[in-house]
């Protein structure tokens, strides 16, 4: 095993031998080393980035013909005064004449009502409210029986004709969303002395057209709105 490796040794060295004085012959040593001198090694430089240019061109704006050889238009501007509209206020309400119902006189005046409302039969849709002070003096809303308005009502804003006794017609405006009676109710509730405690009867005649009885909680007899006879 010695002997092997002594042999092999003794063949590479002098291979390399051959090796070295090839290369001395080729002068190879004397060229990498004026190589290494005569080239020293250099950084790259950074590419400089352009600035960029934007080429401004002019444009001929299009005028139409009948103006084309017509001088361009010279606007002034003008300061405008501001325009203040005045706050509008509000007057306080007097809420000294309010007259407050008693809960007999307000189930009073309903059991009259309902004695109408039987009296009348159902042919047509019938329906009793009990006024409140914000019915007729305070917001003057007029709240409806949900159901009623889902029923009978239109399902869209429109124009209600109330009739009373002397057959006037009143228009009021019904929000078909909030179920209610709005402008012009003020007016036929003041027109026809309606009270907190009354009783209210509306039955439906016509799609949009209601004939109204009410019932006073001082008399309990009908208020000027209906001639009934019982």
């Amino acid at each position: 095993m010695v002997a092997k490796i002594s042999a092999y040794e003794e063949s590479r060295r002098k291979r390399m031998e051959e090796n070295k004085k090839r290369m001395e012959a080729l002068n190879l040593h004397k060229l990498s080393r004026a190589l290494k001198i005569s080239t020293p090694t250099k950084s790259s430089p950074m590419k400089r980035s352009k600035p960029r240019v934007v080429e401004k061109q002019v444009v001929v704006v299009r005028r139409s013909s009948r103006v084309a050889n017509k001088p361009a238009p010279f606007f002034k501007e003008v300061v405008l005064d501001r325009v203040v509209i005045p706050r509008r206020i509000s007057k306080a309400r007097d809420l000294s004449n309010r007259v407050y119902a008693t809960d007999e006189a307000r189930a009073k005046a309903m059991e009259k009502a309902e004695k109408l409302q039987s009296d009348l039969g159902s042919d047509y849709p019938i329906f009793i409210k009990s006024m409140l002070q914000s019915h007729v003096t305070g917001g003057f809303w007029l709240g409806l029986p949900v159901d009623f308005c889902r029923r009978n009502l239109p399902r869209r804003d429109d124009v209600i004709t109330l009739i009373d006794e002397e057959a006037d017609e009143y228009q009021v405006i019904y929000l078909a969303r909030k179920n209610g009676l709005s402008g012009g109710w003020k007016g036929f509730a003041v027109a026809h002395g309606l009270l907190d405690g009354d009783a209210v009867v509306f039955q439906l005649i016509k799609p949009t057209a209601c004939k109204v009885f009410a019932y006073s909680h001082f008399s309990f007899l009908p208020c000027n709105l209906s001639s009934i006879d019982t």
